[in-house]
């Protein structure tokens, strides 16, 4: 038997358009809307504590947060804050920490020279390292040293490991830190390159030969006088006296 049972075909609709497909994507600022302001510091948060204080009514409990904040620059600020919720706690650490800035100066990536802290339990020993070192040390210090700029730096902690210590020592340490003088490069002048520069003749007035001819006046030598030859007259005369010399001998 031949089958003669057809199969509905089935036309695509299109989709149908809702007032929700209308909106634009989230990501379109064209709208309006707020926009993200770049903060002027980095923040680090180190912890949140739930702290209790006990009073004639009973306990109140509080968060308290720890922040490290920086610039990347080598300004660095540590802050504390209290409050009832997590974020109202952190906006009053960062808050502080910009009252309390440290400032120093950061050559090629690392600090000027050793440095070394105590404060409470907690000590810690800072080196300046090469580059391409990284930032070997750990807890709160290395938080602090990414917060403002550090990148190649050796650090060892010793005491206590309460996080909060370790910075407030890590902050003491870069305190002492001297501030090493700017020196101004000299300013050298520019060489122009050494082209093959076509430098033209200086004009030589040419040199005009008069035409008159100096003429010099010939010489004019005088003969010497040549002796007077001897008559023999004079010779006999001479030899006279000699004969009558002779005739007065005999």
């Amino acid at each position: 038997m031949v089958d003669t049972t057809t199969t509905p075909v089935t036309t695509p609709t299109a989709p149908v358009k809702t007032q929700r497909d209308d909106r634009r994507p989230q990501g379109d600022k064209r709208g309006g809307g707020f926009k993200d302001v770049e903060k002027e510091f980095q923040e680090e948060l180190l912890g949140v504590d739930r702290v209790t204080r006990v009073t004639a009514g009973g306990r109140q409990l509080r968060f308290r947060a720890s922040v490290v904040i920086g610039n990347g620059k080598g300004t660095v600020g540590f802050g504390m804050g209290k409050a009832g919720e997590v974020v109202i706690a952190i906006e009053k650490a960062v808050r502080d920490a910009k009252k309390n800035l440290l400032t120093f100066s950061i050559i090629d990536g690392t600090i000027a020279h050793d440095l070394s802290a105590s404060y409470k339990a907690a000590n810690i020993f800072i080196h300046p390292a090469s580059k391409g070192t990284g930032l070997i040390a750990g807890g709160s210090a290395r938080k602090v040293f990414a917060v403002a700029g550090i990148k190649d730096i050796l650090a060892k902690q010793r005491g206590g490991n309460n996080p909060i210590t370790n910075a407030r020592v890590t902050m003491k340490a870069l305190a002492t830190l001297k501030k090493v003088p700017r020196v101004t490069p000299k300013v050298v002048p520019v060489i122009a390159s050494e082209e093959a520069v076509v430098v033209a003749p200086k004009a030589v007035p040419a040199k005009v030969e008069s035409t008159s001819v100096k003429t010099e006046a010939p010489k004019v030598v005088v003969a010497k006088k040549a002796p007077a030859a001897k008559t023999p007259a004079k010779v006999a005369a001479k030899k006279a006296p000699a004969a009558s010399k002779a005739k007065k001998a005999e």
